[in-house]
């Protein structure tokens, strides 16, 4: 197995810190050429709905954060299937750039990396 690390983000994008600081996590890991896959879980997903708007709160964007993750070699965002039909979210109100990952194949997944990181 080679070094690499998965960030799990479970939290919605403005309900606390715990989102922000998973993407920053991501972003730093990513910086230090470490392989590292984002998978969004629980209400994570929330994370991914189009045209999300923080102006009437005082927060940064998190989609625009999202739409920087290819700079750093992050290319893909995991989602897992599970929660999308919990909440009741179609994949076409997702973000691009997503693969969607069955929930029978999630702890495969998580496996693959040396480390993992739940925010």
């Amino acid at each position: 197995m080679s070094h690499s690390v998965c960030i799990i983000s479970t939290r919605a994008p403005y309900s606390g810190q715990a989102a922000r600081e998973a993407l920053d996590t991501a972003l730093v890991s990513a910086s230090y050429d470490i392989e590292t896959s984002l998978l969004l879980i629980g209400d994570g997903v929330y994370q991914l709905l189009k045209e999300q708007d923080a102006g009437q709160i005082p927060r940064k964007n998190h989609s625009a954060m999202l739409q920087v993750l290819p700079l750093y070699g992050i290319e893909t965002i995991h989602v897992d299937q599970v929660s999308l039909d919990e909440r009741g979210i179609s994949p076409d109100a997702l973000q691009e750039g997503v693969t969607i990952i069955a929930g029978d194949e999630l702890p495969q997944f998580i496996q693959q990396h040396s480390r993992v990181f739940n925010f």
